[in-house]
């Protein structure tokens, strides 16, 4: 297995991800409200400042989820069983990997991130503690339906989901997402996915505006990587980071909004804001445990288990692949 999964490295190349970093900064700059997908915040340096926001005494989500993990790990590992792949989505640092690895004894882990460099560091120190465990890192998006190495599909997989970033998609979006992983994931497969609750508006706008200001060189580093890799002139001076909670939507939204009138290039286009025009960066919906099931059965899972912190700020779902998906 480990010659065999470490050998099939399945990795998009930099320069199509690159081309797909262009075409979605140049389509959103063009609508009438702004916006560019929040996947691409996570360069090196901007997955470097979201490791930093899971640390911030404001930022509860990460320790929520940690603590269901630890805490419900004995019930997690008897539902799951033993000898499955894991394949987490948007690995990341992969902070809350080894909890579920000293939980489940997997057969392998197979991470996928769209920060190759970053994600290849995680998994040296992963590699580091687990130096027999088969570990593959793909680099590319995982918002399309991939196709596994052989040496996965032949065995159970277990998809790995944490951070809330669900939430991140709109619900149409969200569901197409689902369905991806559903088909990358395969028959028999099962799903553990994070899922942030909705509580005080004060408590969730805290969570995405912090007092040390980590949030918005988050935010602004989306700016700053567009001047960077796209020949782009936004002024970063100009642009505040914004936050706000959309009862209707049932979300946080991120913005950075223009405290000035600014014209700017980016690829060769020329671009202008009014002062108080944004660029809508991300979307962090919260759910309850009614929407968050009707999201992952239209999702093509069927959830069967669900844990949550003490304080019932965050959830963890455990699901099975729905036999009546279609994966194509």
């Amino acid at each position: 297995m480990a010659t065999q999964l470490e050998g099939t490295l399945v990795e998009l190349a930099a320069d199509r991800l690159q081309d797909q970093f262009r075409v979605d900064v140049l389509t959103g700059l063009a609508q009438p409200q702004k916006t560019v997908p929040a996947r691409w915040f996570y360069d090196r340096r901007g997955s470097e400042l979201f490791d930093e926001i899971t640390r911030l005494p404001e930022y509860y989500p990460t320790r929520a989820e940690i603590a269901i993990l630890a805490e419900r790990c004995g019930q997690i590992a008897a539902a799951v069983g033993k000898g499955r792949v894991v394949v987490e989505f948007g690995a990341g640092s992969a902070a809350k990997t080894p909890l579920l690895l000293d939980c489940i004894a997997p057969a392998g882990y197979l991470p996928v991130d769209i920060s190759g460099a970053y994600l290849r560091d995680s998994c040296a120190a992963l590699a580091s503690r687990y130096p027999g465990l088969p570990i593959a890192p793909v680099e590319g998006d995982f918002t399309h339906a991939m196709t596994l190495p052989d040496a996965v599909r032949k065995r159970p997989v277990l998809g790995f989901f944490p951070g809330s970033t669900i939430g991140n998609f709109a619900a149409a979006a969200a569901v197409d997402l689902l369905r991806a992983m559903r088909a990358t994931l395969g028959e028999g497969s099962m799903l553990l996915i994070g899922m942030d609750l909705i509580k005080q508006p004060s408590v969730l706008t805290a969570a995405y505006d912090d007092t040390a200001g980590v949030t918005a060189a988050f935010n602004r580093n989306l700016a700053e990587r567009i001047n960077r890799e796209l020949d782009g002139t936004i002024p970063l001076e100009a642009l505040d980071h914004k936050a706000v909670w959309n009862a209707g939507r049932a979300r946080i939204e991120m913005h950075l909004e223009a405290r000035r009138d600014i014209a700017f290039r980016v690829a060769g286009r020329d671009f202008a804001m009014r002062a108080g025009e944004t660029i809508h960066t991300e979307n962090s919906h919260k759910y309850d445990l009614r929407s968050a099931t009707q999201l992952l059965l239209a999702g093509h899972w069927q959830p069967f288990a669900h844990y949550t912190d003490s304080e019932q700020r965050f959830m963890v779902m455990l699901c099975r692949a729905s036999a009546d998906a279609v994966t194509a």
